[in-house]
C-alpha cells in the first residue's frame, strides 16, 4: 500500500507541475494530495514536499491556516475565468454555460472566502 500510496503522490506532483503551466489544471489541490500521499507513504517525500522551495509554503499555508496565498487566489480565478470564456467561444450549450456558472462561481466564493496565506 506504500508504494501505490507514493506513486499517487508522485502522480499529483507531476500534475501539479503541469499545472503551474497550464491554466486549465489546478496546482494547489494536487500538492495538497500529494502531501496526504507522502505522509502515508515516506516520511523522505513527505519531509521534501514540506520543506520544497515553492510547493511546500503553500502547503504549510493550508495545514497550518487553512489559507491561500493571494497569488494562488488571482491565478485560479483567471484559470477559471479562462475555461469559462473558452466554453463561451466554443459555443457551448447553454445548459452547460449555466452548471458552469453554477459550479466555478461556488470554486470562486470557496477560494476568495478563505484566508490569505
Amino acid at each position: 500500500m506504500r508504494f501505490l500510496y507514493a506513486g499517487l503522490g508522485l502522480i499529483c506532483v507531476a500534475l501539479a507541475i503541469v499545472g503551474i503551466v497550464l491554466p486549465l489544471l489546478p496546482t494547489v489541490p494536487f500538492l495538497l494530495l500529494a502531501a496526504y500521499f507522502f505522509a502515508n507513504s515516506s516520511e523522505r517525500l513527505h519531509g521534501w514536499i514540506l520543506s520544497h522551495k515553492v510547493f511546500g509554503p503553500m502547503i504549510q499555508d493550508w495545514h497550518d491556516h487553512r489559507a491561500i496565498r493571494p497569488g494562488a487566489k488571482k491565478a485560479a480565478t483567471l484559470s477559471i475565468a479562462a475555461v469559462f470564456s473558452l466554453s463561451l467561444f466554443l459555443g457551448a450549450p447553454s445548459h452547460i454555460l449555466i452548471i458552469q456558472s453554477v459550479v466555478l462561481s461556488c470554486v470562486l466564493v470557496f477560494i476568495w472566502t478563505r484566508p490569505n496565506g
